[in-house]
């Protein structure tokens, strides 16, 4: 199973249109989509970068994101359109 990483998302409506997506407690993740949907389907890119790119630093992740993937129970919130 893959690492599972809990993070707080901002989406940010722009002005021509589409949402820009970034995290207050990983600045280096931005994405950016048409749709709200499809911003949330870019997230995993966009996080995998950041990531890749504190390790290359030697950065240590910000404390408390990094999810057990084998618990019995994860706290998950997710985004849904009514």
């Amino acid at each position: 199973m893959s690492d599972l990483y809990k993070i707080p998302l901002v989406f940010s409506k722009q002005p021509e249109g589409g949402y820009t997506v970034t995290s207050p407690v990983i600045p280096e993740m931005v994405t950016e989509g048409d749709t709200m949907e499809e911003a949330l389907a870019n997230v995993a890119d966009a996080l995998k970068a950041a990531l890749e790119l504190y390790e290359d630093m030697g950065r240590p992740l910000p404390v408390n994101i990094r999810q057990d993937a084998g618990a019995g129970s994860i706290w998950f919130e997710h985004l849904v359109a009514g």
